[in-house]
């Protein structure tokens, strides 16, 4: 007889993610501390909002963590419909530099795309383990679950917002092949999303300025390139082992808003290629361990899940820092943990729980043998 006992938790992926949030914390109050001074007055006006998101952030992660996750089964559609509303209020709601992307309730400002992209990795994992035996279809193994998000892709380029739907689109792509859909439904769902995406791009001529300045960053370094030949200088200048913490020029003015999509670049200014390299080690730990509570979670929807949330932090991490380098087009995406934003530390701890609850569950245990 085989009793189910829980596994404790992962303390490798705990530790990986703590690491990070203190390190965000650290990097956020060094990339704003000047800029806040000067336009709010107080130099530590974002890192304590940030302080503030973590401790709550840690707070709900601690409580999702001991959750069942297999009862967020029964709340999928409730979380479809909140996620769904909330983006359409959004779209009413003032602008903040030209986009709708928060919904201010009081001093909170909420962003309904971040949470978005957990609910799209829950609905997922929920809709392929009931559909498993018609996932070979490509009405159920393609149609329906990509029909189901892209409602929450649309409304949010109506933000306008391009990298988050890019992003949610590569993990349901990733999410179904994991799931069992057929790799020619996939791959003719990336064609046919080709043409809409290249569509947006033209679509807005700042998009259009992105994509060119991504092909050429330094042919208009001091117009339109600005931004992205700033970051790559600044990346660059900071060697091997950086020119210290706070020592970064970049954020004297030189970005707008440093603390927010492009701190990757501050980072390197600051601490060097080694610690680059050794912050993205720790999401390198995330990239493994979720992998692993995948593999070992005790049913395809943990499986899924797991799959879901950890392809969502990692690929979002990877458009940054690309992003930050040159290597993609620059998007409005943040770094998961490190770039200020209390939406985006308040779901990407709640998706750290979910992953610590799986792991939690994972691998039956059996009683010692009496001899």
């Amino acid at each position: 007889m085989v009793f189910r006992k829980r596994n404790s938790l992962d303390y490798t992926l705990l530790a990986a993610t703590m690491a990070l949030v203190c390190w965000g914390l650290v990097m956020v109050y060094s990339a704003s501390a000047i800029w806040a001074e000067q336009n709010m007055g107080n130099p530590l006006y974002f890192f304590k909002r940030q302080m503030i998101s973590a401790a709550a952030g840690l707070a709900l992660m601690a409580a999702v963590s001991r959750f069942n996750y297999n009862r967020l089964m029964d709340w999928v559609f409730p979380l479809m419909a909140a996620t769904t509303l909330a983006l359409v209020v959004v779209l009413f709601c003032p602008a903040v530099a030209g986009v709708k992307r928060w919904i201010r309730i009081g001093p909170l400002g909420l962003q309904p795309a971040e949470f978005a992209k957990l609910t799209a990795a829950i609905y997922l994992a929920s809709y392929l383990d009931r559909k498993k035996s018609k996932i070979g279809s490509p009405v159920w193994g393609l149609a329906v679950p990509i029909g189901a998000v892209s409602a929450l892709w649309f409304l949010i380029s109506r933000e306008p917002d391009l990298g988050t739907p890019v992003l949610m689109f590569s993990v349901t792509i990733l999410v179904l092949f994991i799931g069992g859909s057929r790799v020619q439904y996939l791959l003719a769902a990336i064609l046919a999303a080709l043409p809409i995406v290249a569509y947006e791009l033209i679509k807005y001529p700042y998009r259009r300025a992105r994509l060119f300045n991504f092909l050429t960053p330094f042919k208009d370094a001091r117009g339109a390139g600005y931004q992205l030949a700033q970051s790559i200088l600044a990346v660059g200048s900071g060697g091997w082992f950086g020119k210290g913490l706070g020592a970064s020029k970049l954020k004297l003015m030189y970005l707008p808003t440093p603390h927010t999509d492009f701190i990757f670049p501050v980072i390197c200014e600051e601490l060097g290629l080694l610690g680059a390299l050794t912050m993205l080690g720790f999401f390198a730990m995330i990239l493994v361990r979720g992998a692993r509570i995948a593999r070992s979670a005790p049913n395809l929807f943990g499986t899924l899940l797991a799959c879901g949330i950890t392809f969502t932090l990692c690929l979002q991490a990877f458009f940054n820092v690309g992003m930050s380098i040159g290597l993609l087009p620059t998007k409005g995406i943040p770094l998961p943990f490190i770039s200020y934003g209390r939406s985006s530390l308040l779901t990407s701890l709640i998706g750290i729980g979910i992953l610590l609850n799986i792991s939690r569950q994972s691998a039956p245990w059996e009683p010692p043998q009496r001899h």
